[in-house]
């Protein structure tokens, strides 16, 4: 691996890092390739390059993978869940869940139940794919 691509990686986890720690956020192309030291343009070619998604499907997924810890382990409603964890209206929320997850977040919590078996496991399993 050449210097420069361990550098673009490096730069790339960078802003997937930010991505994670502040989920919830107001996050936007522009901040994050700020965070990364790049163009708008070349963040969002090299993010997908890099991770395989773009970076507005991966923030989406990780709000949606919290949002489905919080319906299956809390009792907080749909819409509180929904702006907890970064979406700006249930419609968007409901829409992107139903899209990543095969299923409606009601839907989801009514069929999300204690199995018993280790965390990580259980964890692997719901793990959303898109």
């Amino acid at each position: 691996m050449s210097r420069a691509t361990e550098d673009s990686n490096r730069r790339m986890l960078r802003a997937r890092d930010a991505m994670d720690r502040a989920y919830a956020e107001p996050l936007d192309v522009p901040a994050l390739a700020r965070i990364a030291q790049v163009s708008e343009a070349h963040f969002t070619r090299t993010f997908r390059a890099t991770f395989g998604e773009t970076p507005h499907r991966y923030l989406q997924r990780r709000r949606v993978e919290r949002a489905m810890f919080l319906l299956r382990e809390t009792d907080r409603s749909v819409t509180e869940i929904c702006f907890a964890v970064g979406f700006g209206s249930l419609g968007t929320f409901s829409r992107t869940f139903r899209s990543i997850v095969g299923r409606s977040p009601r839907e989801y919590r009514k069929s999300a139940k204690t199995t018993g078996v280790p965390i990580c496991f259980a964890m692997s399993w719901t793990r959303p794919h898109s």
